[in-house]
């Protein structure tokens, strides 16, 4: 069989990346997302890998054709692709997974493809007010409340029509329970706590009380049990609706037991929901009041249907989903994809552009050494400044179409400074730190300018960060051909300078490209983000 999976970087595509990968009637995987991950690290080496955005706003027909050639050759397509945030801009959401929802279904339609699985939710459901379980018949009309249960319960209307008009095309919707790995801690972090939470007090016996709304009940399955679910799916070719649960059911004292201490304080819904809102008005948590409200009113789910039919068991228990998570949240844990990434970075990886010929580099007296170690402090200077702007650009872009190009420009110029490092060490040359801790103080003095906005980054800020960048790296070739000018008399080698200059070069076609993004969209009436 060979499976397309859009989507794939995310929590529940990493982990069926896994199950796929295990199975032998799987014989190949192509891997869909709008940022492709590291395809060098497991489990994402496995498969092909194509970029796609099914949230552009081009017309649906032009996206589902270009879904088409990617699906041709499938036997099934597994839908998975949901953006959680930025939850204000509700236009972007609805475009990205209702309308998505619909191109990828027109593409399997168009190619062909005779199975289409997608990931719904317990959040399409009707609210409930008691405990008992629900089947798959039960309405999944949604809670009004909460924006991503409305447009939960859209794409079920989306699936029901596609149905109707296209009988040859099984489709299977599985309505999962709240999906949880340690390897999708930090993107849960990201996505609904924010960088204001302590995360860390979340080390075992460190949270000295647990706050929760009274009356709060929480389903959930790990992340492998859940691939497990949709890999039996597909390759059984099932079809209808599967919830999809561990056995058992959190309640505010298990939760509390879990996070190692069993103090539990339990407050009135009607007094969190104001909290909650009034945080995320101040912009301190990303987590609107709605996600509140769908936590408190959705169904208990059976599972009945796809233990019975497919087989299925969850290995796992929610409690021990819910741990792992913890622990993985205070540690920041984290895969290499883009929605996925640590919160620490990683370990630096070996520069592919090693210092050559360091071994017998020296500042001969041709040369003015206090000149020459002038220049090239102020370079490292500027490496300093500039990789802490990169850091910041990929983390604020990150889900943009250029949040990988992004992180990939950063890590070039964090190699890039380390080989400016070893280039001083190997010439006797002093470092100048104070230097680089003025430039590091800059860097963040300059994240105060307000750029228009006092409360949100202003969509202008991505347009100036770019022209920053791209001067700095115009200003870093003339280092590197000040360097090859220079290499023979410094015992270097000069070529290795010559293949920075290309690098850099590409690192301003890369710059160029996101300045066009977001100058397209800086200006736009109606505060259009970038």
């Amino acid at each position: 069989m060979r499976v397309a999976i859009v989507g794939a970087t995310g929590n529940a595509g990493t982990a069926l990346l896994r199950a796929l990968a295990a199975d032998p009637q799987v014989t190949s995987v192509l891997g869909l997302a709008r940022r492709l991950p590291d395809r060098t690290a497991e489990p994402y080496s496995g498969a092909e890998w194509a970029s796609v955005d099914v949230a552009t706003e081009e017309p649906d027909d032009a996206v589902a054709d270009r879904l088409a050639e990617r699906f041709r050759g499938c036997d099934a397509v597994v839908h998975l692709a949901w953006l959680i945030q930025p939850n204000r801009e509700r236009d972007l959401l609805r475009r990205a997974n209702v309308d998505g929802t619909r191109r990828v279904a027109l593409g399997a339609v168009r190619a062909g493809v005779p199975h289409l699985v997608v990931a719904s939710s317990v959040g399409a459901y009707s609210p409930v007010d008691d405990d008992a379980p629900r089947r798959e018949d039960w309405p999944t009309d949604g809670i009004p409340t909460s924006h991503y249960s409305v447009d939960k319960a859209a794409q079920e209307r989306v699936l029901d029509e596609v149905e109707a008009e296209h009988p040859g095309l099984t489709v299977a919707r599985l309505r999962t329970a709240l999906v949880f790995q340690g390897d999708a801690a930090q993107e849960i972090v990201r996505y609904f706590l924010g960088p204001l939470v302590p995360t860390q007090l979340l080390r075992r016996g460190r949270l000295p009380v647990l706050p929760l709304p009274a009356g709060v009940r929480v389903q959930a399955v790990h992340a492998d049990d859940a691939a497990d679910a949709y890999r039996r799916v597909v390759v059984g070719r099932a079809g209808g609706a599967f919830n999809v649960a561990a056995d058992d059911l959190l309640r505010g004292p298990d939760l509390a037991r879990i996070v190692d201490h069993g103090r539990l304080v339990e407050v009135p819904p009607a007094l969190v929901r104001p909290l909650v809102s009034a945080a995320y008005g101040a912009r301190a948590v990303p987590t609107d009041p709605g996600w509140l409200d769908m936590a408190m009113g959705v169904p208990v789910l059976d599972t009945t249907r796809i233990k019975d039919e497919l087989g299925w068991r969850p290995r796992r228990t929610a409690a021990e989903a819910v741990a792992e998570l913890i622990d993985g949240m205070a540690v920041g844990r984290g895969v290499r994809s883009t929605p996925m990434r640590p919160a620490t970075p990683r370990p630096p990886v070996e520069s592919a552009i090693a210092l050559r010929g360091r071994e017998s580099a020296h500042v001969p007296e041709t040369l003015d050494a206090g000149l020459l170690g002038l220049y090239l402090s102020d370079h490292f200077t500027g490496a300093t400044a500039g990789l802490e702007r990169t850091e910041r650009m990929a983390e604020a872009y990150g889900d943009t179409p250029y949040g990988p190009e992004l992180a990939e420009l950063a890590e070039q110029i964090r190699a890039e400074r380390e080989l400016y490092r070893t280039l001083l060490d190997a010439l006797g040359v002093p470092r100048r730190r104070h230097r680089q801790a003025a430039a590091w103080v800059a860097e963040r003095v300059g994240r105060l300018k307000l750029n228009g906005r006092l409360v949100e980054r202003s969509p202008m800020s991505a347009v100036l960060e770019a022209e920053l960048m791209r001067s700095a790296v115009l200003a870093k070739i003339g280092g590197w051909q000040t360097l090859r000018e220079h290499a023979d008399e410094l015992g270097l080698d000069p070529e290795q300078f010559a293949e920075l200059v290309e690098v850099a070069r590409g690192q301003i076609t890369v710059l160029d490209r996101f300045h066009e993004y977001a100058r397209t969209r800086a200006f736009r009436a109606g505060g259009a983000s970038v």
